[in-house]
């Protein structure tokens, strides 16, 4: 029986995704891409799921594309250049897309190599946690080749479009402590503690009001690609609907006892 590429696990609120293809360094082939397509396209209908966490086994976050199926030109390379197209927009594309739609929060617990498409994939959560031997690299044009799955758009909104130029044409490999100054990881852990601290993370962020807290992920998104008039919009009408809500009566509730 072929071993699974994938491990899911829900508890305390969190939903856990683990890249187990620790042989392949945990390579983005159409087997791994659908495997977690299936179970990140589940969160969003999971109620009692608050926060996603995405981690790996093994030494490395994700190493990308499979060398060895671009040299064969098999796999998510095989075929003519329109049938590559469409394997990417119904395959690697299907990651993207349930990525930034995911209504909670999403943590990536970056370990080991994230290089490539597998960069490309922590840069599509919303928080990043490194471990001190992890590295980056938007290493495409080492192989001929440009980020397929989305990452420029991702990667400028985080370091702006100089640095994302920079870190693209020269397909760089940054240390963990480099990505921290670059604002795209937050944390930098030691390797034996990522796990730890970005469960511990995961479970705090999911113990928010659960109405709350999918309204303020949104809303940090979408202030920060919006202008300020339709920002204060979006904040007035979500505040409304939260102020006359249970959640928030009972928060408040919470907080005044704990007071007395």
């Amino acid at each position: 029986m072929t071993a699974p590429l994938i491990r899911t696990d829900v508890a305390d609120g969190v939903f856990t995704l683990t890249l187990d293809a620790p042989d392949t360094g945990n390579a983005l082939d159409i087997a791994m891409t659908d495997a977690i397509a299936d179970a990140l396209e589940r969160v969003n209908t999971m109620a009692d799921v608050h926060c996603a966490l995405i981690r790996s086994s093994g030494r490395h976050f994700c190493t990308g594309g499979n060398v060895k199926d671009m040299a064969r030109g098999a796999d998510l390379m095989a075929g003519t250049a329109a049938e590559v197209q469409h394997r990417l927009r119904t395959g690697l594309h299907r990651i993207t897309r349930a990525l930034h739609g995911l209504e909670v929060p999403c943590i990536a617990a970056v370990n080991g190599a994230a290089v490539g498409a597998g960069f490309d994939l922590a840069l599509m959560c919303d928080v990043r946690i490194a471990g001190q031997s992890a590295r980056f690299a938007e290493s495409f044009l080492r192989l001929g080749l440009v980020s397929g799955i989305g990452g420029a758009w991702f990667l400028t909104r985080i370091v702006g479009v100089a640095k994302a130029m920079e870190l693209t044409l020269t397909s760089e490999f940054i240390s963990a402590q480099t990505a921290r100054e670059l604002h795209i990881v937050s944390r930098v852990v030691p390797d034996e503690d990522l796990d730890r601290e970005c469960a511990a993370l995961a479970r705090r962020v999911a113990g928010n009001p659960p109405q709350a807290l999918r309204m303020a992920k949104r809303l940090v998104r979408e202030s920060a690609e919006s202008g300020l008039p339709a920002a204060l919009e979006m904040a007035a009408s979500m505040q409304a609907i939260l102020l006359c809500g249970d959640e928030h009566r009972t928060k408040v509730q919470q907080f005044l006892a704990a007071r007395n």
